[in-house]
């Protein structure tokens, strides 16, 4: 394979932002490339059950759902590739992107939909039951606990949207609070503490989770370091992240607008940054929404500008 490559449309990332993308430029033949990165499907490749995907009546999963993506962008010629984007250099087109730190492409056009990834508290216990009982999407999977109680880790708005969201859902809903207040925003600070079934636990840090073969309690400390310190269980059925994601954006900062966490500034309502040419799609311009349909449609929205920004380039006069 050649170390150096010139391509119409390039597309880092393969979520539901990037396989829409690849799917829409292939059929309008742009010449699409699309570099899969680290975890080829996003992070729907770590969620069991997906139901609230238009199209799949009786649910799926999030590995059937990318593959599917997958295959159908295969499908109209997409050149789907294994590699990482390890530099860009987007002072002036063609855009120049290397991957794996070895080869180095020359793109028209760059779609960046590299997603953003959930912080979490680094237990493994996280990791342990990933699927069964953690989230960090309360919209995704807050459906699968109607009656029944879970947590909610986190202190800011994030964190109090989604244990409100569940107290619809569930039978009782744990807020766990690792400082003594709530650094949410006064409204959401009194529509958490007015709703019944929320139960706020301050200055509580999580331990480990426990469970056969699924997530049954939470460990907590309260009060560490503290005189009157002790060790709680909670018997829960989802413990559910509110702690924020981080836009896989630092390649591109140096040269694209980006919000204080990191996300990348998009034109309202488009996908279009501040570089002619260079589109934003999914989870890492948006920290609002973070949903594999929002996602998919603003991959097909950035796949479209792309199209008709070349369509430009070609009917510009030279000269």
């Amino acid at each position: 394979m050649k170390e150096n490559e010139k391509v119409r449309c390039l597309i880092i990332g393969s979520g539901p932002a990037g396989y829409t993308a690849a799917i829409y430029a292939s059929r309008a033949n742009l010449g699409c490339v699309l570099y899969e990165g680290l975890q080829p499907g996003g992070q729907l490749t770590t969620t069991t059950e997906v139901e609230n995907f238009p199209g799949y009546p009786q649910g799926t999963t999030g590995p059937v759902l990318m593959d599917d993506l997958r295959q159908q962008a295969a499908r109209f010629g997409a050149d789907l590739r294994p590699g990482i984007a390890t530099a860009a250099d987007l002072s002036a087109a063609p855009y120049r992107i290397t991957i794996d730190g070895t080869k180095t492409l020359e793109a028209d056009t760059l779609i960046i939909a590299t997603g953003a990834t959930a912080n979490y508290l680094g237990l493994p216990d996280e990791q342990a039951y990933a699927g069964m009982g953690v989230s960090a999407c309360a919209t995704c999977d807050g459906f699968f606990y109607r009656k029944k109680t879970v947590a909610v880790v986190g202190g800011g708005d994030t964190a109090c949207e989604e244990a409100l969201y569940l107290s619809s859902l569930a039978a009782k809903v744990y807020l766990i609070v690792r400082k003594d207040y709530l650094r949410a925003s006064h409204v959401m600070q009194q529509r958490v503490l007015r709703t019944p079934n929320i139960e706020v636990l301050f200055e509580h840090q999580v331990k480990g989770l426990y469970g056969d073969g699924g997530v049954e309690g939470a460990r907590l400390l309260r009060r560490q370091g503290q005189p009157d310190q002790e060790d709680v269980s909670i018997a829960i059925d989802g413990f559910f992240l509110a702690i924020g994601h981080t836009p896989n954006s630092t390649l591109f900062r140096p040269w694209l607008d980006t919000n204080e966490a990191g996300y990348i500034l998009t034109l309202p309502g488009s996908p279009c940054t501040r570089l002619p040419g260079v589109f934003a799609a999914g989870d890492v311009a948006d920290p609002h929404y973070r949903q594999a349909i929002t996602a998919a449609a603003s991959g097909c929205m950035a796949a479209i500008e792309a199209e008709r920004y070349l369509s430009g380039q070609q009917t510009a006069p030279q000269g």
